[in-house]
């Protein structure tokens, strides 16, 4: 199995685990009477299995949208290939020359070209 397929379940298990850990506090410390009304009805635990599920889905889908945004690029490392090297090449400042409007050259000071 490719890496970021397992890194992307491993961190979508994490967060339905954490979404089943919230749903049982909040069962346990009957929080809003829902431990209660759990318990006293008759269709409390399929009410408890689809709390577990729809929590789960948001927080498996939360901690699967941090993982991926604290990925980070490593920018040090130089990129490889035709693309890359052309990209460099656009980057380089380059020397430009500033004239007034009288047509007398100035100082002249680097700029860098973009695309």
């Amino acid at each position: 199995m490719p890496h970021l397929v397992r890194f992307l379940i491993r961190h979508a298990l994490i967060g339905v685990g954490l979404g089943a850990l919230f749903v049982g506090t909040l069962v346990l410390l009957d929080v809003a009477r829902l431990g209660t009304l759990m318990t006293q009805s008759s269709s409390g635990l399929i009410a408890l299995i689809v709390l577990i599920c729809a929590v789960g889905i948001t927080f498996g889908s939360v901690q699967m949208g941090f993982a991926i945004m604290l990925m980070g690029d490593d920018e040090e490392t130089p990129g490889k290939g035709r693309r890359a090297r052309a990209h460099a090449a656009l980057m380089k400042p380059v020397l430009a020359r500033i004239r007034s409007r009288s047509g007398a050259t100035g100082h002249e000071f680097h700029r860098s070209r973009h695309l």
